[in-house]
C-alpha cells in the first residue's frame, strides 16, 4: 500500500480557493442537494458517484472546451481528470470533508502524462478515489479497503506520487489555463512531477 504524505494541518484540506471555489452559490446548492439527509461515509460516496457518473470526462464525451475551476466544471457538466478532481474537492470540502489532490504518472500513447485524482480524510485515514469516470474498461470505484482507481499502476515508468496536496499542482493548472482546447491541454499536461 502507498504510504501517503500529507500536510500536518487538516484545515489546509478544507479551504476554498481559486480552483476549488466552494463559495460559489451553485457549488453550495449542489453540495446541499447531494448531502440531503446523508452524513459521513454515505455523503462522501454520494458526492463521489455524482462527479464520477454525472459529470462527463471531456475526452469520453467529445467535448473540446477546457474546464478547470470547480464551478465551471459543474456548470459545463464535463472536465478532464484534473477538473473533475477540483469539483469533487469543492463539494466534499463544502461539507467539511478534508480533501486533497493526488497524482499518478501513466503511460500515454508513446510517452507519459500525469493523471489527477483525490484523497479524502474518512474515518481517521486518507482514502484515495478517482472520479475520472468509467469508460471502455475503466472501472474506478469508491472503496475504503482496496483501492479501485481508474488506472492501477502497471507499466515500467508509471508511478503513484505519494503526496496529498491541499491545492492542485501549479504545473497542472498552468498547463490547463494556457490551453485553448482539450487536445492542446493533453499536449501541455506534464509528463511527470518531480518533488
Amino acid at each position: 500500500m502507498l504510504n501517503l504524505i500529507q500536510k500536518d494541518d487538516l484545515k489546509e484540506y478544507t479551504l476554498s480557493s481559486q480552483w476549488v471555489d466552494y463559495e460559489n452559490p451553485e457549488i453550495q446548492k449542489k453540495a446541499r442537494e447531494l448531502s440531503l439527509d446523508l452524513d459521513g461515509l454515505e455523503l462522501v460516496e454520494n458526492i463521489y458517484h455524482f462527479v464520477r457518473d454525472e459529470i462527463d470526462h471531456s475526452m469520453d464525451a467529445g467535448q473540446d472546451r477546457v474546464t478547470f475551476k470547480a464551478s465551471n466544471v459543474l456548470k459545463e457538466g464535463h472536465g478532464i481528470c484534473f477538473a473533475k478532481s477540483n469539483l469533487l474537492a469543492a463539494l466534499l470540502r463544502f461539507d467539511g470533508v478534508p480533501t486533497g489532490f493526488c497524482y499518478q504518472r501513466l503511460v500515454h500513447e508513446d510517452g507519459f502524462l500525469v493523471h489527477g485524482l483525490n484523497a479524502a480524510y474518512i474515518k481517521g485515514k486518507w482514502v484515495r478515489m478517482d472520479a475520472r469516470g468509467n469508460y471502455q474498461g475503466i472501472d474506478a470505484q469508491f472503496s475504503l479497503g482496496e483501492e479501485k482507481l481508474a488506472f492501477p499502476i502497471q507499466d515500467a515508468g508509471e508511478e503513484d506520487y505519494p503526496y496529498i496536496y491541499s491545492h492542485p499542482d501549479s504545473r497542472v493548472t498552468d498547463a490547463l489555463v494556457h490551453s485553448e482546447n482539450v487536445e492542446e491541454a493533453y499536449r501541455n499536461i506534464p509528463t511527470s512531477l518531480t518533488y
